[in-house]
């Protein structure tokens, strides 16, 4: 098995950037969902705000996220939200654990990807494997991956969502491919996993699986009513 693709999500429910190697901390890759967006009650996200889950972010030379070509934190970029998910969204920088709805990591296969028969990137993973034999991934749970010197905690398979069924490119809905998690899945795709052992991944290394060497941390977050302490934009 190896990496086959890798994913950063600068911005909480806003496009993935896709990298060519990934710095895995003990908080998941490094400047991952580190900005959100924030509303009257809590996070707004692509659950409710389908649109959010179509504008590009990327990470500037200062590891800044970078939303549609404006930095994070400008009115600029504050605009562009605002389109998307309404008059009162705002950015907020915020880094703590509770940002990521489970664990820090989703960890995707080729063989459970192609029988969904979807775009990979409506599970939005951090990192999909190559070369796993169709089902293996249903035996993880309790173990771990080995990738280079980095090591990342396995837990079991995540239930997805409605976020699911949107286009990352068109925005349009296919509510087809969450009857197929449903129905072909038991509404569970995709590994949510945790750094054990931090390191440095780049596409193409070769992938382990091996005994875990910890158990899970602490998960959850907004998602299970965590507070978030947050600054907006400036």
């Amino acid at each position: 098995m190896k990496v086959e693709r890798l994913w950063r999500y600068p911005v909480k429910s806003l496009r993935g950037e896709e990298l060519a190697q990934a710095v895995l901390t003990d908080d998941g890759v490094f400047g991952d969902r580190v900005v959100h967006v924030g509303g009257t009650h809590g996070p707004v996200t692509g659950r409710t705000r389908h649109s959010l889950l179509t504008i590009p972010v990327a990470t500037g030379d200062g590891g800044e996220p970078v939303i549609a070509g404006h930095r994070w934190d400008s009115q600029e970029a504050s605009a562009v939200i605002r389109r998307h998910a309404g008059p009162t969204a705002e950015l907020r920088h915020y880094e703590g654990p509770e940002r990521f709805d489970v664990h820090n990591l989703l960890v995707a296969t080729d063989s459970a990807v192609a029988e969904l028969r979807a775009d990979v990137r409506r599970l939005r993973p951090n990192i999909l494997l190559g070369g796993v034999p169709p089902g293996a991934e249903r035996g993880w749970s309790g173990k771990a991956l080995a990738i280079g010197d980095a090591i990342i905690g396995i837990q079991g398979l995540r239930q997805r969502c409605i976020v699911t069924t949107i286009d990352p490119d068109t925005g349009a809905q296919d509510l087809d491919v969450l009857r197929r998690i449903r129905d072909e899945f038991g509404t569970r795709i995709a590994l949510d996993c945790w750094v054990s052992k931090p390191g440095t991944i780049h596409i193409g290394d070769a992938v382990r699986v091996i005994d875990a060497i910890e158990q899970p941390p602490r998960h959850g977050g907004w998602v299970i009513g965590t507070p978030y302490l947050v600054r907006p934009a400036r």
